[in-house]
C-alpha cells in the first residue's frame, strides 16, 4: 500500500478483494500503530458486521497516521462491500477520504464515481450530500456555472424529502454560502450562511478561524445586503461572539448601530470604515441604509396614534436635507420596511406599520414605558366609566 496511489485515476473498478492479500500488504506498509485497525477490518469483514465495520472505518479515518492510506482503504477494501453499507455514513466516508486527493480532476473523478453508485430513489440524503461536495469541490476549483448547476440538483432533490439530516442541510446551505460569497451576493449568502448555522453546532463543528471568518463575512454581508434590513436574527446568534476581542469587533458594534438606527453612533464608527475598503467604497449606500434605520426607529418609537410625521421632522431624526425626505419615505415604502402613504403637498407621511425586528435592551426599555402608558390609559378609562356600570346595573 503506497501514499503514491493517490496521485492517480483509481477507477477503472477496483480488482475484487482477497481479504488476506490485502490485509496482509497493509500491516507490512502501514505504521504499527494502525495495524490494529487492519485486525479488526479482517475479523467484522469474515463475520459481515457491517454496521460495527462502518464504525471501525470512521476511526481509523481519523486516526493522524492514516492520512497517505485512507484512499488505498477505500478504494481496494471498502467498494467490496460498500452496498452493504448504510448509504450515508458510505458517502461521509468518501468525502473524507476524498480530502487526501490533490489533484482536481482525480478528486471529482473519485466523487462523481461514487455518485453513480448511490442510489437516488432509496438513499435521497446520501445522494444530496454527496451532489452538495461534488459542488463545492468544483468551486473550489473554480467552475462557478458547474458548482449552480449541481447546486440546483441537490435542491431539487432536498426540497423533495420530508426530513433530512442535519449534515446533509449544513453540506448544501454551506456549499450554497459559499458560491453567493464568491459570486458577491450579499443576501443570498446571508440567507444560506444562517441557515447554515442553524444545522451545525459552531463550538464543536467549526475552528475558531472558522468562526471568526462566518462571522466576519455575515456582518458584511447584513450592512451591504440591498434588501436586509432586519439584522435580528444575526445579532441574536453566537456566532458574532467570535469577534470579541479582535480587530473585526466594531463590525459587530456597527451591527447594532444599525439595529438601533443610531445616526450618531454611525458617524462615530465611520472613521472605522476605511480598515474594511469593501464598506468604504460603499459609503453612499451605508449612509442611506442608515438613514432608513434611523426613520424605522423614529417611526417605532411613536405610539400608534401619533404617527404622521411631517418631513421636517423626519429630516431631524434622519439628518437629510428636507429636499431628500421624500425620496427616503418612497425607498421605505418600496422595500416594504413601513406600509402608509405620504402627502407631497402637506409634507406628511401617515405610518401605518413598520417592519417587526430584534430590539436593543434601550429599545425595549422604550416599549415598556409605552405599554405602561398604555396601560394608565385603560385605568383611567375604567375609573372614568366604572360608576356609570354600577349604577346603570
Amino acid at each position: 500500500m503506497s501514499t503514491s496511489s493517490m496521485a492517480v485515476d483509481a477507477h477503472p473498478p477496483a480488482p475484487k478483494l482477497v481479504l488476506d492479500e490485502f490485509i496482509g500488504t497493509a500491516i507490512s506498509s502501514t505504521p504499527q500503530e494502525l495495524h490494529p485497525f487492519f485486525e479488526s477490518f479482517r475479523t467484522l469483514h469474515t463475520r459481515k458486521l457491517w454496521h460495527q465495520l462502518t464504525l471501525k472505518l470512521f476511526a481509523f479515518v481519523e486516526h493522524p497516521l492514516s492520512k497517505p492510506f485512507r484512499v488505498d482503504v477505500f478504494e481496494r477494501f471498502v467498494t467490496d462491500f460498500e452496498s452493504k453499507m448504510n448509504q450515508l455514513r458510505l458517502v461521509e466516508l468518501g468525502v473524507k477520504v476524498s480530502k487526501e486527493i490533490d489533484n482536481p480532476q482525480t478528486h471529482l473523478t473519485f466523487l462523481t464515481s461514487l455518485l453513480t453508485r448511490i442510489n437516488k430513489e432509496t438513499s435521497p440524503e446520501a445522494y444530496i450530500l454527496l451532489y452538495a461536495n461534488i459542488a463545492h469541490a468544483k468551486l473550489l476549483y473554480g467552475d462557478l456555472e458547474g458548482t449552480k448547476a449541481d447546486m440546483d440538483e441537490a435542491w431539487k432533490i432536498l426540497d423533495s424529502v420530508e426530513s433530512v439530516e442535519n449534515g446533509v442541510n449544513a453540506a448544501y446551505y454551506g456549499v450554497a454560502a459559499d458560491y453567493y460569497k464568491a459570486k458577491a451576493e450579499y443576501a443570498p449568502y446571508y440567507r444560506n450562511s444562517l441557515l447554515y448555522l442553524a444545522c451545525v453546532d459552531p463550538s464543536t463543528d467549526m475552528t475558531v478561524e472558522e468562526r471568526l471568518g462566518r462571522a466576519h463575512d455575515l456582518g458584511i454581508s447584513a450592512l451591504l445586503g440591498d434588501t436586509i434590513y432586519n439584522f435580528g436574527e444575526l445579532l441574536m446568534h453566537p456566532i458574532l461572539d467570535a469577534l470579541d476581542g479582535t480587530p473585526f469587533e466594531w463590525i459587530k458594534r456597527l451591527l447594532f448601530t444599525f439595529n438601533e438606527g443610531s445616526i450618531g453612533k454611525f458617524e462615530a464608527l465611520a472613521p472605522l470604515l476605511p480598515q474594511e475598503p469593501i464598506l468604504q467604497e460603499n459609503y453612499p449606500f451605508l449612509r442611506q441604509k442608515i438613514c432608513l434605520m434611523a426613520l424605522i426607529e423614529s417611526v417605532f418609537k411613536r405610539s400608534a396614534d401619533n404617527r404622521t410625521m411631517n418631513f421636517t421632522t423626519i429630516a431631524e431624526e434622519t439628518r437629510l436635507p428636507i429636499d431628500e425626505v421624500e425620496h427616503l419615505v418612497m425607498k421605505a415604502l418600496s422595500l416594504k420596511l413601513i406600509r402608509g402613504s405620504m402627502d407631497q403637498v402637506d409634507q406628511k407621511a401617515q405610518i401605518t406599520w413598520v417592519q417587526p425586528r430584534v430590539l436593543s435592551r434601550q429599545q425595549i426599555g422604550g416599549l415598556a414605558k409605552r405599554l405602561e402608558s398604555w396601560v394608565n390609559k385603560l385605568n383611567l378609562v375604567e375609573q372614568r366609566i366604572a360608576p356609570e356600570m354600577l349604577a346603570s346595573a
